[in-house]
């Protein structure tokens, strides 16, 4: 079961090379994902699941377009 999977600004470079098609296990959510690709869950601000901001508890499925948002300062 892949997703498509995107990490962004500080985040990108803990993006894996199979990002396109990055293989879940059935029942794996968001925190499960950020722990097996060793992102900081404190890093983690905002997550989209098809254009929809889930929470880290989200299970996710065969297909899903994931993006994971560290925290941005900026201005």
């Amino acid at each position: 079961m892949p997703i498509d999977l995107k990490c962004y600004a500080t985040l990108a470079p803990l993006t894996p090379g199979n990002a396109g098609e990055f293989p879940i296990l059935e029942g794996e959510t968001i925190l499960d994902l950020a722990t097996r690709l060793a992102i900081p869950h404190e890093e983690i601000k905002i997550v989209f699941v098809n254009g929809v901001t889930v929470d880290l508890d989200r299970v996710l499925h065969d297909g899903d377009r994931v993006g994971i948002f560290p925290p941005v300062g900026g201005g």
